[in-house]
C-alpha cells in the first residue's frame, strides 16, 4: 500500500488546530428507537455531530437499564467514535467535557488511540510517540458502572457477513444459549447470513451508525485520513445493546491470526482492535467501568485462519451468500482484485472444490496473473502484509501447498505455476496448523469445549489426516 509523507502536514494541522473537544452527547428514547448524538469540535472552529440509532426490539428494557447506565454507555461510545474525527488534524490536546476520567481510564484510552491508529500513523509517515502524541484533560462528573442483572443464557453474536461470523453463529446455535445476532449498518450479506441461520431482523440487534458529512468534506479538502479501530467502536456499541437486552456475553469471531503485526517487527497491526491484547484490555475496562459481569470474548480466538476456513466449508448453505470484500461491499459482490478476495480464495481452496470456488467468486482467482503483486504481499515474499484483515504468510503458504497437492494431476493455475514450496511446508505442517489450537483465549469453558468438540467432529467426518486431532496441543504461539 502506498505510504504518504504527511508528517509536515501533521505538524501544521496540530499547530492550527491545537485542541479537540468532546463537548457533549445526548440521546432520545422513543417507541421506535434509541438515538444518540455526539458533539465534537476541532479548536471550536469545525464541528461534528455523528449519531448512532438503535431500532427498538421486544427484548430491550431501557427502563430497567436506567438513564445513568445509558449515559455511561453513550458517553463511552462517543469516546471511541471521536477517533475518526480527531485524526483529521491530530490536535495535541483532547478535552473531554462530557465526563471525568480517572488516571487509569486516561491511560487506557491513550493506548487504544495510539495503537488503534498505528496504521494511520504508518501510512501517513507520521512520527509519533505514545506518551506525547496526545494529552487528555477531562472534566464533569464521574460515571459509575451499571449493576443491572444480566442473563447467563444470552449471548450477542456480531455478524459481518463474512465466513468467520458464519462459523460462530452456526456453532453457537448448538450451545443451549439464546443467540442474538448483532449487525451494525446492515448490508445484504449480513442480513442473508442471519436469515440462512434461522433468524430475522426482529430477533436481532440492529444498529445504524451515521458519520458526520463534514468529516468527508475535510477528507476532500486534504486533511489527514486513514484507518481507525472500527472493532473498538463495535465493542462499545455492542455493550450498550447487551445491557439493554440483559445479555451477559458478547461473542466475537476474531481469530488467533489477528494478533500478528501487519508490519513485521513493529506493533503496527491493521487488526489491532481484533487482537487478543485489545480483547484483554477491553475485558478489563468493561469490568471496572461498564459492568462487572458483562463478558466480551472471541469465540474463535483459539483457531487460526486455516481452521476457520475448514469449519466454514461445513456450511455449504452459506457459500454463495457470504461476502468479505470491502471494495465492493456496497454492491454486495466480490471485486476479485483486492487482497481480501485473494486471501479468502486461497484459504478456502484446500477445503472447497475448484468449481464451487469459481461459482463463489465468478472466476478462478489463482489464474489471474494481475494478482501476483498481492500474492507476494500475502505469502511473505514482500515484508509488509496488505492492510486488510488477512491471515499470516505461514497460513497462506500452507493453504497454497495443500491446494497444489490436491490439483497437481490437473493443470496448475497461473499463480501456482513455478510456486516454490518453502522449507517445512509439507503434510506434517498442514496437519499441525489444522490441529493446534491456542491456549490464549477468554472463551467461557462451556463454549470453549463446544468449539473443540465441533471441530474434532468435523475432522472425523471429513476423515482428514490430522494425527494430533483428538489429542491436540494447545499452544501459546499467537501467530
Amino acid at each position: 500500500m502506498y505510504k504518504h509523507q504527511n508528517h509536515s502536514k501533521f505538524l501544521e494541522l496540530r499547530k492550527k488546530y491545537p485542541t479537540f473537544v468532546f463537548k457533549s452527547y445526548s440521546y432520545e428514547r422513543t417507541k421506535t428507537s434509541l438515538k444518540a448524538e455526539f458533539s465534537f469540535s476541532l479548536a471550536d472552529e469545525i464541528f461534528f455531530h455523528p449519531s448512532v440509532q438503535i431500532p427498538s426490539r421486544s427484548f430491550y428494557d431501557f427502563d430497567q437499564l436506567g438513564d445513568a447506565a445509558i449515559d455511561l454507555l453513550v458517553f463511552n461510545i462517543g469516546m471511541v467514535e471521536l477517533i475518526s474525527y480527531w485524526k483529521a488534524a491530530c490536535p495535541q490536546q483532547l478535552i473531554i467535557q462530557a465526563h471525568r476520567l480517572d488516571d487509569e481510564q486516561i491511560a487506557w484510552w491513550k493506548k487504544l488511540y495510539f495503537y488503534g491508529l498505528g496504521e494511520f500513523f504508518y501510512l501517513n509517515g507520521i512520527k509519533a510517540g505514545q506518551d506525547d502524541f496526545m494529552s487528555i484533560i477531562s472534566m464533569g462528573k464521574i460515571s459509575r458502572p451499571s449493576t443491572i442483572k444480566l442473563s447467563e443464557n444470552k449471548v450477542l453474536v456480531p455478524i459481518g457477513g463474512g465466513k468467520d461470523s458464519v462459523v460462530s453463529m452456526e456453532l453457537l446455535k448448538d450451545s443451549g444459549l439464546e443467540i442474538l445476532p448483532f449487525i451494525m449498518n446492515p448490508r445484504e450479506a449480513s442480513l442473508r447470513t442471519i436469515k440462512i441461520g434461522g433468524f430475522d431482523c426482529e430477533a436481532s440487534v440492529i444498529v445504524n451508525r451515521k458519520l458526520d458529512k463534514r468529516l468527508l468534506e475535510l477528507n476532500e479538502e486534504g486533511f489527514l485520513n486513514g484507518h481507525t479501530p472500527f472493532s473498538a467502536l463495535l465493542a462499545f456499541v455492542s455493550s450498550l445493546t447487551a445491557l439493554a437486552s440483559a445479555s451477559r456475553y458478547i461473542a466475537l469471531s476474531n481469530e488467533n491470526s489477528a494478533n500478528e503485526s501487519t508490519v513485521p517487527g513493529s506493533n503496527i497491526n491493521h487488526q489491532y482492535s481484533k487482537s487478543f491484547e485489545f480483547e484483554q484490555d477491553f475485558g478489563w475496562y468493561v469490568q471496572h467501568y461498564i459492568h462487572p459481569d458483562l463478558y466480551y470474548f472471541s469465540f474463535l480466538r483459539p483457531l487460526n485462519e486455516l481452521q476457520i476456513a475448514f469449519l466454514f466449508s461445513q456450511y455449504p448453505q452459506h457459500f454463495l451468500s457470504f461476502r468479505s470484500c470491502n471494495v465492493e461491499s456496497k454492491t454486495d459482490s466480490w471485486c476479485g482484485h483486492c487482497p481480501k478476495c485473494l486471501f479468502t480464495y486461497i484459504i478456502l481452496s484446500p477445503f472447497i472444490p475448484t468449481k464451487t470456488m469459481e461459482q463463489i467468486f465468478n472466476k478462478n482467482l489463482l489464474n489471474d496473473l494481475a494478482l501476483l503483486p498481492i500474492l507476494k504481499e500475502l505469502d511473505g515474499t514482500l515484508d509488509v502484509k496488505p492492510f486488510e484483515c488477512v491471515g499470516t504468510p505461514h497460513e497462506v503458504n500452507t493453504a497454497l501447498w495443500k491446494t497444489i497437492q490436491l490439483i497437481r494431476k490437473a493443470k496448475l493455475p497461473e499463480l501456482l505455476k513455478g510456486k516454490e514450496v518453502k522449507d517445512g511446508l509439507e503434510a506434517v505442517v498442514f496437519n499441525k496448523l489444522l490441529a493446534d489450537r491456542s491456549a490464549k483465549h477468554r472463551a467461557p469453558e462451556k463454549l470453549h469445549q463446544l468449539l473443540n468438540t465441533a471441530f474434532d467432529k468435523a475432522i472425523k467426518v471429513n476423515r482428514l489426516e490430522c494425527k494430533d486431532i483428538g489429542n491436540y496441543r494447545e499452544t501459546k504461539n499467537t501467530k
